[in-house]
């Protein structure tokens, strides 16, 4: 006959018959169970002090027990090596789970995996610095109306078609700035609604010559991939009407401090930290490492793909 581990329901009713001082052979034979369990399961979940066996502190000790015996013994060591060498190509718990299922592959879940990187900290171990750190979600908030980006004529978020919400089409791009440290040289960042196809350019400086002349340039590259394009309110962006001018292109601005109007750009800069944390400076940085890094984001699997990547997508591959 194969054993069952007790449920949190016999564990009451084991509860409610201790307390009323039944044997263990009754209390055995009332829930159909072997004397030697309940023997066994009195004597290892009593509470500590007045050795009383409570329901649910029995229950929570069982479940713990579990865990610390399943821990690193259903998935070996290879494993976790191939879990360890993942998370240093910068991918993330959610990605290397979802990844290695599509290869029907054995693998922990994410939240294992996270204990496994918190362990590995506090052991001394550096996988952490391999994962994304989330700053808090917030907004600034003024008494005064918004004086950042201010440009007449400009177009509002507001009256970008509700089609580029939907994310059924490409063309539509997200667009910002990274900055380095102690010098002007920083990134500009575009990333691709519906795929999360990332472009990085690195620019000598945050004006609007530099801007405009690497935008002009991307788009020389992929003339028909340029449909609309979602500005922050810096005022690098503020010769979006030559871009216009000489394209089908509609360019369009978010609401200064509302940085999740633009959440797909938002969220590339912060991957793109990994890379370049803050406070690095960007003057050295080349444009063959922007290359790079954009190649090494768009190739990374996504959830929001069922685990296919950018690049897959934007290609139709």
């Amino acid at each position: 006959m194969m054993y069952h581990q007790l449920t949190q329901e016999e564990r009451y009713l084991i509860s409610a018959a201790s307390a009323l001082r039944r044997g263990v052979r009754q209390i055995a034979l009332e829930l159909n169970r072997s004397p030697g369990t309940i023997s066994r399961e009195l004597r290892r979940n009593a509470t500590t002090g007045d050795r009383r066996y409570r329901a649910e502190k029995a229950h929570s000790y069982a479940v713990a027990r579990r865990r610390r015996a399943r821990r690193g013994s259903q998935y070996g060591d290879a494993v976790y090596q191939e879990v360890e060498a993942a998370l240093r190509q910068r991918l993330s718990p959610e990605q290397i789970v979802g990844l290695l299922r599509r290869q029907r592959r054995a693998v922990p879940s994410h939240e294992t995996i996270y204990r496994h990187i918190r362990r590995d900290k506090q052991r001394g171990g550096m996988l952490y610095r391999s994962t994304r750190i989330m700053s808090k979600i917030g907004r600034k908030r003024y008494r005064s109306r918004p004086a950042r980006g201010v440009l007449l004529g400009k177009r509002h978020i507001s009256e970008r078609p509700a089609s580029v919400d939907t994310r059924r089409h490409l063309g539509h791009w997200e667009a910002d700035t990274v900055m380095g440290h102690g010098t002007a040289h920083c990134l500009l960042t575009l990333v691709e609604r519906k795929s999360g196809f990332a472009l990085i350019r690195k620019l000598r400086a945050r004006n609007k010559a530099q801007a405009t002349a690497a935008l002009q340039a991307l788009m020389r590259e992929q003339p028909e991939a340029f449909k609309t394009i979602t500005f922050d309110n810096g005022t690098e962006f503020h010769d979006y009407k030559v871009l216009e001018a000489c394209s089908a292109l509609r360019c369009y601005f978010a609401t200064p401090y509302h940085s999740w109007e633009r959440g797909s750009n938002e969220n590339l800069n912060g991957l793109i930290r990994q890379y370049l944390p803050k406070r690095t400076c960007l003057k050295h940085v080349t444009q063959a490492q922007c290359d790079r890094i954009a190649l090494a984001l768009n190739t990374r699997p996504r959830k929001r793909h069922q685990f296919k990547t950018p690049l897959q997508i934007y290609t139709r591959s």
